[in-house]
């Protein structure tokens, strides 16, 4: 019997704390459906100890990288241009022809003319020798006339190379050389793109580095599938019919497979900069691109490559480079090719830099925390679900921030929320208006709440003033000077 009143005593006990806590629980918590977390967009993660670094945000800009991103085809020789292969916006193979000049040039015929009588000369002295060999071997003929016909063809050999050395700096292809050897002058000559071996050197690719303390970044992602690269055609500069002389730009290829991103800071941030690049701490590209999706994983986390050593005096700032290795895609355009950059010169980044380490913290989006005041919520899932019609239950908490910046918030891990508890990543804000509003807090009906928690009057018709905006945050009514709410300018 004792006992049975023990178990009654506790079972009501436990009941009336239950019922006092329930009010208090209830008012932190929010129900939403599967059909509200799909207007939300809503998304839920688990929560997970991790370190963060501070960074501090400098604006940056992608630029050419000198002597190799732009390259300009020049005139091996002068000539007059009877042929353009390739025209801006198109694309061009390497190796690829892109124009065929007629040869104006005096030097390069009379190179090409005595090219030719010293290869005659030399067969010509050649039967000679063979004639005379059998008259010196019989005692007819002196052995110093066999050795000067012999040291006549060596001299003519040492000419065809001089004319072949000749032909070959003024751009003549080693066909074309031989052709002019066998008395087929050049007259025609073709400027062809870059080869592919010269472009894959100028153009290289930079990994990674850093230390133990550097910040995490993704291990290098293995490289997709590309098309065969190609050049650019960036500006013509020459037209048909144009005389060009040896050495002069004809057109620009632009080859940016490989860019730079210029940063510039103030003097105050060089500490901070100079440290990244001594320490290899990557620097994080923020591109806010639109078409993220449409394009492959890269390294959003690159090393410093190098610092300018003069500060500019007008503006006061410095600037640093990072090796960029750009993405392209291609596309059919009629029977022609054309290339889609990922980065092109003159795209605008932000760039944060490493300034100081924070270990064991939760790292959110700054939609998954709303404010009220000084204090800062998220909306926690709990594990009691309404099976049948699909509602989750979010429970609000209050969480202390460490750190925040444009991107993230930083949040102390301090056991409230525990590591692993599942938290909504997006449209804090919102559920804490659907939270409010299924608490019933009464509004006076004279004033209404927009979507981002602002209340404000009802303008009346004969042209009654509005209430002062604030944040709805405790449910009580918001007046005015001389406004309409009740019990206001009393």
């Amino acid at each position: 019997m004792r006992l049975c009143t023990r178990w009654l005593w506790a079972a009501t006990v436990t009941v009336a704390i239950a019922c006092r806590l329930a009010p208090a629980a209830e008012n932190n918590s929010v129900a939403l459906t599967p059909e509200a977390r799909s207007n939300l967009g809503l998304k839920v993660r688990p929560l997970e100890a991790t370190s963060y670094w501070k960074v501090i945000e400098i604006p940056g800009v992608v630029v050419d990288r000198p002597g190799v991103s732009d390259r300009g085809v020049t005139a091996p020789i002068a000539g007059t241009i009877i042929k353009v292969h390739a025209f801006p916006g198109t694309t061009v193979s390497p190796d690829s022809p892109l124009f065929t000049l007629r040869l104006v040039s005096d030097p390069v015929h009379k190179s090409q003319l005595e090219l030719f009588k010293a290869m005659k000369e030399i067969e010509i002295a050649g039967r000679q020798l063979k004639r005379l060999e059998d008259l010196a071997q019989s005692g007819a003929l002196a052995q110093t006339r066999i050795f000067e016909i012999e040291n006549q063809i060596d001299r003519m050999q040492a000419t065809v190379e001089a004319y072949r050395q000749d032909l070959v700096a003024r751009g003549l292809s080693s066909q074309s050389i031989d052709a002019a050897a066998v008395g087929q002058f050049v007259t025609e000559i073709v400027v062809s793109a870059p080869p592919e071996a010269v472009a894959s050197a100028e153009s290289p690719v930079k990994g990674l580095t850093g230390d133990a303390d550097s910040p995490p970044s993704a291990s290098p992602a293995p490289q997709p599938d590309r098309l065969p690269f190609a050049f650019e055609v960036h500006s013509l500069e020459v037209e048909l019919g144009q005389h060009v002389e040896a050495g002069m730009v004809l057109m620009h290829l632009a080859d940016h497979r490989g860019l730079l991103v210029e940063g510039h800071g103030f003097t105050d941030d060089m500490p901070l900069v100079q440290e990244a690049a001594r320490r290899g701490l990557g620097v994080e590209i923020d591109a806010d691109e639109a078409d993220r999706a449409a394009w492959p994983a890269f390294h959003e986390r690159i090393a410093i490559d190098h610092i300018s050593n003069t500060v500019d005096p007008l503006t006061r700032t410095f600037a640093f480079f990072l090796p960029l290795e750009n993405q392209w895609q291609t596309y059919r355009h009629g029977e022609e090719t054309r290339v889609l950059w990922r980065f092109r010169p003159g795209s605008r980044l932000r760039l944060r830099v490493a300034a100081d380490r924070l270990d064991d913290v939760f790292v959110v989006p700054r939609e998954a925390v709303f404010r009220e005041g000084p204090r800062a919520f998220i909306f926690r899932q709990t594990q009691h679900y309404a099976f049948r019609s699909g509602t989750t239950h979010f429970t609000r908490d209050e969480v202390r921030v460490v750190h925040e910046d444009r991107l993230h918030i930083v949040l102390a891990n301090d056991g409230s929320p525990a590591a692993g508890a599942g938290v909504a990543w997006t449209a804090a804000a919102a559920i804490e208006r659907i939270r409010r509003s299924q608490r019933g807090e009464s509004m006076p009906a004279n004033v209404h709440v927009h979507a981002d928690g602002t209340v404000h009057e009802n303008t009346s018709h004969d042209g009654g003033r509005a209430v002062s905006s604030a944040p709805h945050d405790s449910g009580r009514p918001v007046a005015s000077g001389g406004g309409g709410l009740p019990g206001a300018g009393k």
